[in-house]
């Protein structure tokens, strides 16, 4: 039996475990410990996906919360370091680039505990960016690298980085192929919110680059509320901050921008899904995007997703007002679409060769105080 202790603490992870946690439960030699920092601590953001998504519940709940990244990452690491003390787990895995994600991995390195990476190799090479900082620390110390695209591979072997590197697809999308017949009949929130399909347009911002600063907030909402079709868009609870912060709630009593408290997993795919287009800075809704053939404009400087771009599926415009309503007005459809990111078996590769690692290496595997 190996013990399996595991990272989340913010919304894309529970999206990526759910389909990882499920295939963990069928190996019976494994046994999966969910440790949650609680970095999203916000219930639309946290809780609702547990039950959504049908995840087991997290063993540990550490509720360290928000602050300042580095002492968020310190308070992690310091509990962190209780569980792994307690569990005495045989490897530790972590998903994507939060700073839960980078705590997960420096806990794991700092007790020799071999560390799993879910969503290595994907790069920005911009280290303002906080989470491009957590990818490099993350991967710096990763042993068992699973990367969802062909592009993560690349950048992890020009990093010198090739022993290990498995090209499994993206597990998030694997939730979506699981559950696609779900997503297409959940027409709920459609109805009660009157909106046809293809007559709307999804919008979601979060990222730090354009909520700490009022300037590229600004030319988003300005460019949302001069588009010809209404503009959906979930508030996320930092985005909501920056709002109120900046004075920018005029934006959203404009008749063309209809705000949502954050949705659930089903029904914001629901609004993707059926939406004409997404404007975005979210990894999670790039990708979602482009399975479910939706185009989406990144108003961000740059994705970790190239080959969505490269298909002709997202283009990125930035947060610039002029560039976003030119890129949704004038977008063609392209007509390759080569499932890029997966064939929907990403989380069962992962595990099956997880398990093969923690075999071959069993008389290896030591834990330290």
């Amino acid at each position: 039996m190996y013990k399996i202790l595991t990272v989340v603490g913010a919304r894309p992870h529970f999206v990526k475990a759910a389909m990882v946690s499920r295939a963990i439960s069928e190996f019976p030699n494994l046994k999966e410990v969910i440790v949650h920092t609680g970095q999203h601590y916000d219930r639309t953001l946290s809780e609702n996906f547990f039950e959504e998504l049908s995840l087991p519940l997290p063993k540990y709940r550490l509720g360290i919360g928000s602050g300042r990244a580095a002492w968020q990452v310190g308070q992690m690491i310091i509990a962190l370091d209780e569980v792994i003390s307690k569990e005495q787990p045989d490897l530790v895995v972590v998903y994507g680039d939060t700073n839960t994600t980078a705590a997960g991995a420096i806990t794991a390195a700092k007790n020799h505990l071999p560390l799993a990476h879910i969503e290595a190799g994907l790069r920005e090479f911009n280290k303002q960016i906080p989470e491009e900082i957590n990818k490099l620390l993350t991967d710096s110390v990763t042993d068992l690298f699973f990367c969802p695209t062909s592009t993560a591979v690349k950048n992890l072997e020009k990093g010198g980085i090739t022993a290990e590197v498995y090209l499994v697809g993206d597990v998030g999308i694997d939730l979506i192929r699981a559950f696609e017949k779900k997503i297409r009949t959940t027409s709920a929130l459609l109805k009660q919110l009157q909106l046809l399909p293809q007559q709307y347009y999804l919008l979601t911002c979060h990222r730090a680059a354009n909520t700490n600063n009022p300037e590229p907030l600004q030319n988003i909402l300005e460019a949302c509320t001069q588009l010809e079709k209404p503009v959906i868009f979930p508030v996320h609870p930092r985005t909501a901050k920056a709002i109120d912060n900046f004075g920018f709630n005029h934006y959203l009593n404009s008749t063309n921008i209809i705000r949502l408290q954050p949705l659930g997993f089903w029904d914001l795919q629901s609004l993707l899904y059926n939406a004409k287009m997404a404007i975005t800075d979210s990894g999670g809704i790039i990708k979602e995007a482009y399975y479910h053939r939706v185009p989406a404009i990144i108003i961000d400087k740059q994705t970790e997703w190239i080959e969505t771009v490269e298909e002709g599926w997202n283009q990125i415009t930035g947060p610039h007002t002029q560039d976003i309503l030119n890129a949704v007005r004038h977008f063609k459809k392209p007509t390759l679409h080569s499932n890029c990111l997966g064939d929907g078996t990403a989380a069962k590769k992962t595990v099956h060769i997880i398990t093969q690692y923690l075999s071959e290496n069993k008389n290896e595997l030591t834990f330290t105080t």
